[in-house]
């Protein structure tokens, strides 16, 4: 097996990583040759914008993806100020996700929109818009105004939408460079995704995918590792995620069973574990990544798991 085998590989600059940390982070995913590193605006932890410019003034090559930036989050006005900023400073090395969020935390900060598809619709036209440099059309849902940014770059930075569901992902198709699918994201649903866009606009997307992912000496030693952090996947928010999976219905009556999310993973069985993350050996993870590229992922951006980032990051590299 070839690099040409395998798409872009990245990897997500994990959310809690105590801030010392964070910049030495990007740096050993660079030097260790990841393609990618993807940054993460969730809610109480870190914002978007900040860590991607301290990541990018601290690495030379590895492009920095925003994944995701909810849209209810922020005047979009203001939000495709920053980006252009960003990408005038790291021409080439910026993308730019949008999404709808976490339905719990958007309602906790009183930002779930009436209308979350055509408030994403229409976010995603007025920002590529304007950083294109043309005038802010009227929306349904987004109102600026006509304005104009006088300080864009040369060429924009691709804006995908972080999405799942059938309908969001044909308006990816139709206003969006592609999309970023949360995890899990094996190759038949990056295929059926990548279908659906193709029925919204005329292609070709980008398509990154995030994977929870460990590398260890055997498959069950890193199933072992990467099966606390399939914790959240009880939670109803990422009901989603999981539906096109075979067990869907048998993962949803476990779910119900468990008193939380923890007793939830541990009662995973391990015939589920590779469907829900890319953990196993360095060859299986390879391979995994392979199939990715071959039902049309452009970048596969692992999650490291594991009580340390660091040794996790360098297992990792591992598959490359």
């Amino acid at each position: 097996m070839s690099a040409a085998d395998l798409p872009d590989v990245g990897v997500l600059l994990p959310r809690d990583l105590p801030i010392e940390q964070v910049l030495p982070f990007a740096r050993r995913a660079e030097e260790l040759g990841f393609r990618e590193l993807w940054v993460v605006e969730d809610l109480g932890f870190r914002g978007g914008f900040v860590q991607a410019t301290a990541v990018l003034a601290a690495t030379t090559n590895i492009r920095v993806g925003v994944g995701i930036l909810p849209a209810g989050a922020r005047n979009i006005a203001f939000a495709a100020m920053e980006a252009a900023t960003l990408t005038q400073l790291h021409p080439g090395r910026v993308t730019i996700g949008i999404g709808h969020g976490m339905p719990d935390w958007m309602r906790q900060v009183d930002a779930w929109p009436a209308r979350p598809l055509g408030l994403l619709r229409d976010c995603t036209t007025v920002f590529r818009a304007l950083l294109r440099g043309e005038p802010a059309p009227d929306t349904a849902h987004v109102h600026v105004g006509g304005t104009v940014l006088t300080e864009i770059p040369a060429t924009p930075p691709p804006v995908l939408l972080g999405v799942r569901g059938p309908k969001s992902l044909t308006a990816a198709g139709e206003v969006s460079d592609g999309v970023v699918l949360a995890e899990p994201s094996p190759p038949s649903y990056i295929a059926a995704a990548i279908d659906r866009m193709d029925d919204g606009g005329t292609g070709p997307h980008q398509v990154v995918t995030y994977d929870l992912a460990a590398v260890a000496d055997t498959d069950a030693a890193a199933w072992t590792i990467v099966r606390p952090a399939l914790a959240p996947f009880g939670e109803p928010d990422w009901r989603p995620h999981l539906a096109g999976l075979p067990f869907s219905d048998e993962l949803a009556a476990l779910r119900a069973g468990c008193r939380d999310g923890d007793e939830f993973a541990a009662s995973l069985p391990d015939a589920w574990i590779p469907h829900l993350a890319l953990a196993g050996t360095s060859e299986r993870v390879s391979a995994g990544l392979t199939a990715r590229r071959a039902a049309g992922a452009s970048t596969s951006v692992l999650i490291p798991a594991g009580p340390s980032p660091f040794a996790s990051l360098s297992r990792l590299a591992t598959a490359l």
